[in-house]
Order: structure tokens, then C-alpha cells, then sequence
């Protein structure tokens, strides 16, 4: 790890009082002076307020909880002391979207405690960053012997103006499964996050959390106007946070840029996690790989076992030859175990096993095939939300993993409820997916879940955690109505702001000629090449059926695309019209550029300034063919080559639905 640590002396951060321990208005501004935030008492109660130069944000703000028997904790308050501090320090991730990154911010820690009555204390600690600003609370051990249960949190942002969202409901049975609607601020219904906003002031904002442990995660609603209020997800039976003696919110962020494409690069959220708790992270490896998982959405192969059962022996042997083949070296095979049914994704207990196999599938038979090929075995288990089940088999299953030579491992929740009760992102699903994501490092095995909470940057910490669902997928493409074309044009404002997806893309075969009659991707190839690019996850699924990439040129880039990347900038982007995306390979000097565009045809010239100057170098482009767009010859892709420097410019000529992927290799 790379590290510099600055500690800034109080006086300077504070521009209200010298007598700290006494005022009542504090500010704190980040390094480069532009984002401020202020901190009040207002008649015993806190208030906080941001603005970003000239421009205000968020106006006074009400902060606190209300805790059971409609105990409020919030309105009788004194400042005690504050606490004021800078921090610069660079450091390394174990896989990432950039290599190093800079944790950058200033600041302040308001000591508060009740005037009279119980007299308890509560912390407030803000954090000014470049890109943004968090605050967290901080409610110490203090003596309290009770439970302590919080049932409401207080927090408000109450925006000075209006704009545009881009948003998912935040109870609906199908998670995060949603397409994005797009609507001013005051018109929001309850909301998940983050939740991105185009501000008429001219700003371009997201609202999320971090470090999400032990807490329901926070979801926001509109009270009234532009003004949005911290709604934190219950227990069944309506109890928002079930703690004892002590409790540490997560951060509630707001990351703000000048533009849209600016917040994708902002890495506030990551900061504001613990660093890597696991030492030795030799074994934790990105990777890409196959599977069966397409045929089965597009109804070639079934989960449960039968004559169609995609999961058999001879079925994955199959799939390890097509993986050697094809040199991708991991595959996923679900279904391999007993209790899957023909009404497994339905809203039941299912009784799922966990170490045994179904009578068509010998685990270590294919598992020592796989190692005679060079391709390694991807775990699964579904858990069809029955928690219950899965906890009493947890280790067990790792255990059985370990010993077949499986290292990572596909964990499904599918169902509205875990145990059939409580929400997948209440403090229950919290503290279980933490849970799992901890077991799992103790037998040196990866994770991604489907169905999960959201990501909040615990990768930082547990950098085990690969990648996670938490989106509506391309999946929804093979027996529904499918994605419409802008979808992955506002995913990456959105959805991948919190972290990695496994979004599953790489279909070639867009057209979906072997499945549904009428379904389809909504999309052409050359798009479904770029999405490799656009959409960062250390592990990357090639989706469509391995006999559709054998023999396909274009199959080059999907196989040369790293899944591990030195740096990203974001070179154009515009939320749910088109966006152009630039990384580094991590290990080479090679770029990587994926383009693409909603339903319409769109050209972009794109300066090549990201390369190194007084290099020249050969561009492998992968684009839409003459004519092609999403309703015309979707699946041609015009492949061609191109010596340029960093002096040049390129024009990418975006089909409807169309992209563009490229490799700069340097020479």
C-alpha cells in the first residue's frame, strides 16, 4: 500500500469561532475549497446544510432518530466539543476499475449531548472530499443496558432545487430488478439508491451510502417539494434498527460533479470504507467465464433435473471442451445439486441441498476434468431465500468446494423475502450477506451474489467480494419484454456507481434465434462487445451459448478484454442516450474503449489524448457494419485496423442500439 497521511491542525478548517468548544455554527470545506458543508443548532437541534461554491444543495436539514416509545433523540441538544482533521493518502486495491486510488478529504466531528433528561451523547462526523461530502453518526457506549431500537432515523436533504432523477422503487418484490424511470425530484416515489439527479442548478448529484454494516440499509422518499428524508428499511415487524449499547451509522454520501460522466469516476464511496482485512489476498483472482446459465433463461436446458437438466455430467464435460476451446478458463454450471423444482423461483422455503449432487452429476468427476483442461469449476448456490436452510449447510458446502478445487462461488437469493420475511436489504439481509461474504474468506473463496443488498464498498474491505446482481440484468431479454436500448446507457450512471455488477453481456446471437419466439436483445453485437468494457466487474460473464462464439472473429475482443484495469476515464456521456468509456489493462500498456448508444444512431468523435504521447499504436476496432442497428442486421460486425497516436482523432459511427469496442494495443 501506498500511503501518505496529513493531519491538518484544527484552526484552519474551522472559519466561524476560535472558541470551539462553544459555537454553535461550524463549517468545513474540502481540499480544494469547493464543497462546504455547515453544521448548526437550531433551537437545541442539529441542521447541516452543503453548497458547492456560489451554489447551494441541500438547505438546513434536520439530523437525529426517533427510538422506540417515540423517544427522540435530536431536539435537545449542546455542543460539546468538535474534532477537526485532514487526511491524504493513496492506496492500492487488491482488483479494481483504477489500480490506486486517492483518499482526500477534511474532517469535523461534533460532539453533542442532551441538555437535560438522559443526557446522552450522539457524534456527527462529516468528511469533505473534491467529489463530494458523507456524514455519519455516532451514538457511543454510553451505560445503556437496554435494547436499543431504532425506529426512524430523522435525516433530511432538503435540495434548493429541483431536477431530473433517474430512479427504482424501493419495495418492490423484485429487489432491484427495475427499469429506471426518469422524473423531477418532487414527483419521486420511494426510492432505492444511489439515486442520480441531473439539478437544475446545474450540478450533477448521487445519493448513496457506505459502509453498510449491522444497519438497514437507506432508502429515500420526497417529503414534501424537493426536500428527501432518510427512510431506513424495517423488520417485519416494523423495527428499523435492533441494536445494544452502541451504534455507527453508515455514511450517508452525496457525490457531486460538474457533469454526469464525472460522478463515475469518483471513487468517495470506496474511501469511505475500512481498508482490506484480509492479509494474504493471493487467491482472490478476477476472471471471466462460461456458461450454461443463457440456455436455461432461453429455455434450451432446465435448472431442475429431467431430460432437458443443463447441470448433468456429460452437459458440463461438453461445456469444459467448449471453454478450452474457446481459452476462457472458468465455467458455471448451475443446477448441479438436489432440491431444485420446476417452481424453484417461486416465494417457498425451498429445501435446497448443498453438497449433494443430482443423479446426472458427478461433482469431483467434472471437477477433475475441468483441471485436466485448465478450467476451473465456478460454485453455485441458490438459497431461494430460505436463509434458514443455507446457514445450517454454510460450511459444509465451502468446505466441500475447497476440497473439489472450486474457488469462487455464484450465491442466489431468489425470492421477495429472506425466510420468506423479512427484506433482502433490511438490517437482517445486512448482517447475513456480511456474514456469508466473511465465511466465505475463511475457506479462500470469492463471492458474487445475485439477489443482494446493495453494494456500499465493502470490496474495499473484503475485497472477496467480486461482484453482485442488484440490477435488472440481460437475462430479462430471453423471456420477457426485455431491456429497452437505453437501459445500459443509464446504468452506468446509476446501478454501477455503487460497485461491480454482473450484468452477464457478450451476446452475440442478439437476435436469440435457438430461444423464446419473439424475444430478443435489445441491442446489436458490436454493443454487446462494448458492454465488456462499459460495464467493470472483476468477473465477467461471456453469456451467450459457446457454440455461438465458435468461429466468430469478433469472439477476439471478448476473449482479449482484461476484467482488471489500471485506470478509467469516462471520454463522453450522456444519462440513457450514449456513453464512451476508456480503461488500462493493468498488466500491459494496452486501452480499451467501449461506445454505445440508446435506439438511436449516433456518431462520436473521440480525441485519443488518454494515450501515451510519442507512442503510436494499432487499433483493433470491433463496430457496427454499415447499416447495421438493432432492427437491421444487428449481429454484423465490421472489424478493422488502424495505426494512431494520441494526436488523433476517431469518429465512432453508433448504429440504433449499436456500439463500438476497441483495443489499443501499444507498438
Amino acid at each position: 500500500m501506498i500511503s501518505r497521511l496529513i493531519l491538518v491542525p484544527a484552526l484552519f478548517l474551522s472559519i466561524f469561532s476560535c472558541d470551539q468548544e462553544t459555537a454553535q455554527v461550524h463549517e468545513l470545506s474540502s481540499p480544494d475549497g469547493q464543497n462546504k458543508i455547515k453544521f448548526e443548532l437550531t433551537n437545541n437541534s442539529p441542521r447541516y446544510s452543503v453548497s458547492r461554491g456560489e451554489t447551494e444543495i441541500i438547505t438546513p436539514s434536520e439530523m437525529g432518530f426517533v427510538l422506540k416509545d417515540n423517544d427522540t433523540l435530536g431536539n435537545n441538544f449542546e455542543i460539546t466539543g468538535v474534532e477537526e482533521t485532514s487526511k491524504d493518502e493513496t492506496w492500492e486495491q487488491v482488483w479494481g476499475e483504477k489500480a490506486e486510488i486517492r483518499n482526500h478529504y477534511n474532517e469535523l466531528l461534533v460532539n453533542l449531548q442532551e441538555k437535560s433528561g438522559k443526557q446522552r451523547k450522539l457524534q456527527v462526523q462529516f468528511r469533505a472530499f473534491d467529489d463530494g461530502i458523507a456524514f455519519r453518526y455516532i451514538f457511543p457506549e454510553q451505560g445503556i443496558k437496554d435494547s436499543i431500537f431504532i425506529m426512524d432515523e430523522l435525516t433530511t436533504f432538503n435540495l434548493k432545487d429541483d431536477g431530473k432523477t433517474w430512479w427504482i422503487p424501493a419495495y418492490h418484490e423484485q429487489r432491484y430488478e427495475n427499469l429506471y424511470e426518469a422524473s423531477p425530484v418532487s414527483t419521486l416515489d420511494t426510492v432505492h439508491t444511489p439515486l442520480t439527479i441531473e439539478s437544475d442548478s446545474g450540478l450533477a448529484l448521487s445519493f448513496h451510502e457506505a459502509n453498510l454494516t449491522d444497519f438497514a440499509s437507506m432508502t429515500l422518499f420526497p417529503t414534501s417539494g424537493t426536500e428527501l428524508k432518510a427512510d431506513l428499511v424495517p423488520w417485519s415487524d416494523g423495527v428499523k434498527v435492533r441494536t445494544t449499547g452502541s451504534f455507527t451509522t453508515p455514511w450517508r454520501t452525496l457525490q457531486i460533479a460538474k457533469e454526469p460522466k464525472d460522478l463515475i469516476t469518483s471513487y468517495l464511496i470506496l474511501n469511505l470504507n475500512e481498508p482490506n482485512k484480509i492479509e494474504d489476498s493471493s487467491w482472490i483472482e478476477p476472471y471471466k467465464y462460461i456458461g450454461i446459465w443463457w440456455g436455461m433463461h432461453i429455455g434450451k436446458y432446465t435448472f431442475w433435473e429431467g431430460p432437458d437438466h443443463g447441470a448433468s455430467t456429460k452437459n458440463a464435460k461438453e461445456h469444459i471442451d467448449y471453454a478450452r476451446q474457446l481459452g476462457i478458463d472458468n465455467l458455471l454450471i448451475e443446477g448441479w445439486n438436489k432440491g431444485w423444482t420446476p417452481q424453484w423461483y417461486e416465494n417457498h422455503m425451498h429445501q435446497f441441498n448443498f453438497t449433494k449432487s443430482t443423479d446426472d452429476f458427478d461433482l469431483e468427476s467434472v471437477t477433475e476434468y475441468g483441471a485436466k483442461n485448465g478450467v476451473r469449476l465456478v460454485g453455485y448456490h441458490e438459497t431461494g431465500s430460505n436463509i434458514d436452510n443455507y446457514l445450517k449447510q454454510v460450511d459444509s458446502a465451502f468446505a466441500l468446494y475447497n476440497k473439489v478445487g472450486v474457488r469462487s462461488v455464484k450465491i442466489g437469493h431468489v425470492g421477495s423475502m429472506l425466510n420468506m420475511k423479512e427484506w433482502h436489504h433490511g438490517q437482517y439481509g445486512v448482517n447475513y450477506f456480511r456474514y456469508i461474504l466473511k465465511k466465505a474468506a475463511e475457506y479462500n473463496l470469492t463471492v458474487y451474489f445475485h439477489e443482494p443488498i446493495k453494494d456500499t464498498g465493502e470490496r474495499r474491505t473484503y475485497p472477496n467480494m467480486m461482484a453482485r446482481e442488484g440490477g435488472r440484468g440481460i437475462e430479462y431479454n430471453a423471456w420477457s419484454e426485455g431491456n429497452p436500448p437505453s437501459h445500459t446507457a443509464i446504468l452506468p450512471f446509476t446501478r454501477f456507481l455503487a460497485g461491480p455488477m454482473d450484468f452477464t453481456a457478450g451476446i452475440l446471437d442478439v437476435e436469440n434465434k435457438q430461444g423464446y419466439p419473439g424475444r430478443r436483445v435489445h441491442s446489436t453485437s458490436a454493443k454487446q462487445l462494448a458492454l465488456l468494457v462499459v460495464v467493470f466487474s472483476p468477473v465477467q460473464m461471456l453469456a451467450d451459448l459457446p457454440e455461438n462464439y465458435v468461429g466468430k472473429p469478433e469472439f477476439k475482443f471478448l476473449k482479449d478484454v482484461p476484467v482488471n484495469w489500471q485506470d478509467t476515464e469516462v471520454l463522453n456521456g450522456s444519462i440513457g442516450e450514449y456513453i464512451t468509456i476508456v480503461r488500462k489493462d493493468i498488466d500491459s500498456d494496452d486501452w480499451y474503449l467501449g461506445s454505445l448508444s440508446n435506439e438511436e444512431a449516433r456518431d462520436l468523435e473521440i480525441a485519443l489524448d488518454f494515450l501515451d504521447a510519442d507512442a503510436t499504436y494499432e487499433a483493433e476496432i470491433y463496430a457496427d457494419a454499415e447499416g447495421t442497428g438493432m432492427k437491421n442486421n444487428p449481429t454484423k460486425v465490421e472489424i478493422s485496423t488502424k495505426k494512431v497516436t494520441s494526436k488523433d482523432k476517431l469518429t465512432l459511427e453508433l448504429g440504433e442500439s449499436g456500439g463500438a469496442a476497441i483495443r489499443f494495443r501499444k507498438l
